[in-house]
């Protein structure tokens, strides 16, 4: 019996149409939150979060939000209806953070740029873009990658394949592997890069790094998605993390990309984000509007306004540009700093493991190299929540629980 039958079938009977529906798997990240929320333990640490903290563990919402919001609400703005691309300011300013004030790109109007639903919702956008107009090429992401990758494409309907990308074994970047999956990918794929801060491994090609990745997909003629979640909050210099974009532009490559405003600007809730798409003229970027905006009207007909303003403000306004900058520094920079606690602490503790990784890694994730066990015990007798997989939040390490942590953390792996 057809699926349609059997749901006529239970009405008729007087069951709940909705019976057939099987139960979901849970959400890893909001799996590890519930199981700590529901610790006893006082010493507990949530290392699952993927969201910042400050160093008491609280939300951050940054001064040159709260100064930007300020005067937007003073201004006693009205709440009509966004376009279907979104607050044209917002766009122009994201561009322009993405790829530089004197991008030649920018000058010559041969990029588009829509406002999104944060990073994931330019994502789909670039998704369902592809899908369209890219028919039947897969997309080739890195192993691991963030999660909601792989769903987002799928749902798009478009195949998703992978290449190596992190080494096991240290910790860090499989160049080799990396570069030979890459050689092999058909001509006219589609290859997804993270900018920088590689969700969830904290692992970044070095700039010469990039240059031989860039020098492979250009002799494999791939389109290129890049991903820029966290411009800015990786090292704490916007133009230092927009390198591998920048460097793929003036290498003529052809290019869409997906940017967030979420942890840069700790936009979380407000869903700010951009996608871009970068064209040979302007005309062919003014008929790759018009379809976008066709993509888009049954998807959600526009974005949220509020959050888009913040941003735009904070990118526009000289004074507010600066103070950001100094606001994503300092986050930056605390990260960084816990980063290089954990490590010294841990020698301090005796461990005689190799964590070079803990600083070589970059921005809010961190892979430990730790094995399902370890991380087992480490929730079990510790309560340290974490992914299976060894990741953590290093947001959620602070000057109070670090040495805790390192303790924890030699206690499992000695």
């Amino acid at each position: 019996m057809s699926i349609s039958k059997k749901i006529f079938a239970y009405s008729v009977r007087g069951k709940s149409w909705w019976s057939h529906v099987e139960m979901g798997p849970p959400d890893a990240i909001l799996g590890v939150t519930e199981a700590y929320k529901a610790d006893k333990n006082p010493k507990k640490i949530n290392l699952g979060v993927g969201a910042y903290r400050d160093d008491q563990g609280k939300p951050f919402v940054l001064p040159s939000v709260k100064q930007a919001e300020q005067r937007i609400l003073g201004e006693n703005l009205d709440k009509e209806y966004a376009g279907i691309t979104g607050i044209p300011e917002f766009t122009k300013q994201s561009a322009k953070l993405a790829l530089g004030a004197d991008s030649e790109v920018i000058k010559s109007k041969r990029i588009f740029t829509t406002q999104s639903i944060s990073g994931t919702g330019a994502l789909r956008i670039g998704s369902e873009f592809l899908a369209k107009f890219h028919k039947g090429k897969p997309i080739y992401q890195p192993t691991p990658t963030w999660g909601n990758h792989v769903p987002v494409f799928k749902f798009a309907g478009v195949d998703v394949k992978n290449y190596r990308y992190y080494d096991k074994s240290t910790c860090g970047f499989d160049e080799a592997g990396a570069l030979e999956d890459i050689s092999k990918i058909p001509e006219g794929s589609v290859i997804l890069l993270h900018a920088c801060a590689h969700n969830p491994t904290g692992v970044d090609p070095t700039k010469e790094q990039w240059k031989k990745i860039s020098e492979v997909v250009k002799k494999r003629g791939l389109f290129v998605f890049f991903d820029m979640a966290y411009q800015g909050f990786a090292s704490g210099d916007v133009d230092r993390d927009a390198f591998a974009v920048r460097y793929f532009l003036k290498e003529g490559h052809d290019m869409v990309l997906a940017q967030s405003f979420a942890k840069n600007m700790g936009l979380y809730g407000e869903r700010v984000g951009a996608f871009s798409v970068v064209c040979a003229d302007e005309d062919e970027a003014a008929r790759v509007a018009s379809q976008v905006k066709i993509l888009i009207r049954p998807l959600y007909s526009n974005p949220p306004i509020h959050g888009a303003r913040i941003a735009a403000r904070i990118l526009s306004d000289a004074d507010l540009h600066k103070q950001w900058l100094g606001d994503v520094k300092l986050m930056a920079d605390r990260i960084i700093t816990m980063r290089e606690q954990l490590k010294s602490l841990l020698a301090k503790e005796g461990s005689s493991r190799n964590w070079e990784h803990i600083t070589n890694q970059i921005g809010m994730f961190c892979f430990t190299g730790i094995n399902p066990q370890q991380v087992e015990k480490l929730i079990k007798d510790y309560s340290v929540y974490l992914t299976k997989d060894g990741r953590i939040s290093v947001a959620g390490i602070s000057s109070n629980n670090v040495g805790y942590l390192a303790h924890a953390l030699h206690q499992v792996t000695k």
